[in-house]
C-alpha cells in the first residue's frame, strides 16, 4: 500500500485497515493515521485489566536471552484500548506502563540502557506525539503538534530519536531529533518504520519513493539512500543486530513470514514456519532471537495475534503472551 496522504489511498486506509475488528494486522501507522484523522471513540465501559497470569514455560529455561520486550497490549474489549506494556524475555512479569485508558498508544521501543520506553500517543487530530517513560512510570513528553508522528526509537547512544513523520497530503518521511525532542529535522522525503544501525550512523527504514516498497539505508546526517536489496510484498518493520544482520517481514495479507539477511541484502532467507502470518520483528540484543506477532495459535481469528519469539536459525519458536485482544509491536531491549 502507497504511504501517501492523498484522497485515494486515505479512503483505502479507512475502509480496509481496522484493527482489530475486521482485518488481519497490517501496518500499525496505517492504524495511527486513521485514528489520528478520526478522532476517538464515545467513552465506553472498559472491561477489567488482566492480570497477565499467563506463565509460558512451567520450567525456566536459561537458555531464553535476558532483556525486556515492550509491546502493544490491549488490554481493554473495546477497539481503543491500546496501550504500552512490557514483559520479560520469556514472557514473565507482563505489566502494563501507560496509564491513559481512552489514549491510543503504539510503538514502544525500549531505551539502549533499558531504563525507559519511547512510544507514540494520539494527541488529536491529527496529531500523535512521542512521549518517554521510566519503568517506574515517570512519563515525558517529547514533542508537541509536529504531527502524525509514529516508530520512534532512541539511537544506540541514547542521544538522538529517529521517527517517521507525516502530515495529511504529505508524504511520510524519515525524521531525527534530539531525546529531549530539540532540533528535529528531515533526513529523507520519503520512508517510514526507522530503525538504527549498530553503530548509529544510518538508519534504515521502508520507502517507496521509487514505486514498489523496499528498504533503504542512509546516512544518519542525511544524504542519498542506498537500497538493501529487491523484496517482493514489503511492508516496512525492520531491525538491524549488533551481529550485522537485518530482520523484516513481507507476504500478502494472511501469509506474511520473517526473512533474515546479511545487512548488504545478501543471504535473505526465511525464518518463521510458514502459515503463522508472522510480522513486525525486533532482535534481542545479543542478535540470536527475535520477537514478534504472529498467529499461530489463532490463525485467521482477526483478535488472535500474541508474541512469540524464535531462534535466528529458525528453531524453538515459542509464545509469550496469551490475552483474548491482540498482543502486537513487540520491540526488544536490555
Amino acid at each position: 500500500m502507497r504511504l501517501i496522504f492523498s484522497i485515494l489511498p486515505l479512503f483505502f486506509l479507512l475502509v480496509s485497515c481496522n484493527l482489530p475488528e475486521s482485518q488481519p494486522l497490517e501496518d500499525p501507522f496505517e492504524i495511527a493515521t486513521e485514528i489520528a484523522l478520526t478522532g476517538l471513540p464515545t467513552r465506553v465501559q472498559p472491561a477489567p485489566i488482566p492480570t497477565f497470569a499467563f506463565s509460558p514455560s512451567s520450567t525456566p529455561d536459561p537458555a531464553v536471552p535476558t532483556g525486556k520486550i515492550a509491546y502493544v497490549c490491549q488490554v481493554f474489549k473495546v477497539q481503543y484500548g491500546d496501550q504500552i506494556c512490557i514483559m520479560d524475555a520469556d514472557g514473565g512479569n507482563q505489566s502494563r506502563l501507560t496509564t491513559e485508558d481512552y489514549t491510543r498508544h503504539f510503538y514502544p521501543s525500549i531505551s539502549p540502557d533499558g531504563e525507559s520506553v519511547i512510544y507514540a500517543q494520539f494527541g488529536g487530530e491529527n496529531i500523535y506525539d512521542i512521549y518517554e517513560i521510566t519503568l517506574d512510570g515517570q512519563v515525558s513528553q517529547r514533542t508537541n503538534g509536529m504531527g502524525i508522528l509514529t516508530a520512534p526509537e532512541i539511537s544506540p547512544d541514547g542521544s538522538q530519536i529517529a521517527f517517521t513523520h507525516g502530515a495529511p497530503l504529505e508524504a511520510h518521511a524519515i525524521w531525527i531529533m534530539n531525546r529531549d525532542g530539540s532540533n528535529p529535522q528531515e533526513i529523507f522525503k520519503s520512508g517510514w518504520d526507522p530503525t538504527w544501525s549498530p553503530n548509529g550512523k544510518e538508519i534504515l527504514f521502508a520507502s517507496d519513493f521509487n514505486g514498489t516498497v523496499q528498504m533503504y539505508v542512509v546516512n544518519a546526517e542525511g544524504g542519498e539512500p542506498r537500497q538493501v536489496n529487491v523484496m517482493d510484498y514489503l511492508r516496512g518493520r525492520t531491525d538491524w543486530s549488533g551481529r550485522g544482520e537485518i530482520v523484516t517481514y513481507s507476504g500478502k495479507s494472511w501469509h506474511r513470514e520473517l526473512y533474515l539477511m546479511n545487512a548488504d541484502g545478501s543471504n535473505l532467507h526465511q525464518i518463521t514456519p510458514s502459515g503463522g502470518n508472522s510480522q513486525g520483528p525486533s532482535f534481542s540484543p545479543d542478535g540470536n532471537w527475535v520477537t514478534f506477532t504472529a498467529y499461530f495459535d489463532h490463525y485467521g481469528e482477526d483478535h488472535g495475534c500474541e508474541i512469540y519469539i524464535i531462534r535466528t536459525d529458525g528453531t524453538d519458536l515459542r509464545r509469550l503472551t496469551n490475552n483474548d485482544f491482540c498482543d502486537w509491536q513487540p520491540r526488544w531491549g536490555p
